[in-house]
């Protein structure tokens, strides 16, 4: 099996459903109301377990009730969490507001997630011992900068989803080797729009732009610009599609699969993600995965 090693958050989620969206000052009456684990990092390696793959997550969470529940639920979806550190305090915690259409929209407080620092001797092993290190940027950007660069010298895969958006040190750029945005992460990063995903590979050897509904888009240094498109499905909450893209993804590539057929396979994942509400509770098997992958996108 692929072994992958994700290094995030982990969340619990408060998450609150109307028929749209609230503007700022703005109250809008709830239809419910759902308290549920997750976190980048937490459903990215709850992804990649569902996906196939040998999982292990670093990362820490609080000493509260969030904790324990957060730390179950990566067991029993098949996670090695047994390294997570336990912090005095509380877990980190993401208030979600979802409308009918499955547009989101997010405040997460980072708690626990902000203590994991400087990792530790079996951390950095872990990160050594894998095909695959997943990283995205709800912990320190020192704590994501360690692990890459101890990925690479190692000869770990290191796939960076660079959200929540925000600039990025040059240390942990040269250690990348797949970067995964959106839109508007990419143009942080860039200062460019969806147009020109090439101008990422100033950054990194490879990148995907991920276009929500529309899709996805690959591109490397050695000319490939591949528009990968959508799989239809019906939206219930894109909350958790681009952890299951990216979960998806580093099983995909750790197991050999060519990058264009990654992407499309993690493409699948992130549609089969939509058709159900919530984070964790979303994520896609592998079953539901090859499913979707099989028909026609």
């Amino acid at each position: 099996m692929t072994r992958v090693v994700v290094a995030g958050s982990a969340n619990m989620d408060l998450v609150g459903i109307a028929p749209r969206l609230p503007q700022p000052g703005e109250t809008v009456l709830g239809t419910e109301f759902l308290q549920m684990p997750g976190g980048k990092g937490a459903n990215q390696a709850i992804a990649a377990a569902r996906a196939g793959a040998q999982t292990c997550f670093l990362g820490a969470i609080g000493s509260d009730a969030f904790g324990v529940t957060l730390k179950a639920r990566l067991g029993a979806s098949g996670v090695d969490a047994s390294g997570v550190r336990i912090v005095y305090g509380t877990s980190g915690v993401a208030v979600i507001m979802v409308d009918t259409k499955g547009e989101n929209s997010i405040i997460a407080t980072p708690g626990a997630n902000a203590a994991f620092t400087r990792l530790t001797d079996p951390e950095l092993a872990a990160v050594r011992d894998a095909d695959v290190l997943v990283c995205q940027l709800e912990i320190p950007v020192e704590t994501v900068t360690e692990a890459a660069v101890t990925a690479r010298a190692a000869g770990t895969r290191v796939i960076l989803n660079a959200a929540p958006a925000r600039q990025l040190p040059a240390e942990l750029l040269d250690a990348v080797d797949l970067l995964v945005v959106n839109e508007g992460e990419a143009a942080v990063i860039t200062g460019k729009g969806r147009d020109e995903p090439r101008a990422l590979l100033d950054y990194v050897p490879r990148a995907v732009l991920t276009l929500g509904a529309e899709g996805a888009c690959f591109v490397d240094r050695d000319g490939t610009d591949l528009r990968v498109p959508p799989f239809a499905v019906e939206t219930v909450d894109s909350t958790a599609a681009g952890d299951a893209f990216t979960g998806a993804l580093a099983v995909a590539w750790g197991e050999g699969r060519e990058l264009s057929d990654a992407v499309r396979w993690a493409c699948a994942a992130g549609a089969a993600c939509v058709r159900r509400l919530g984070a964790s509770n979303s994520l896609p098997t592998r079953a539901d995965i090859d499913a979707l992958f099989a028909r026609p996108a």
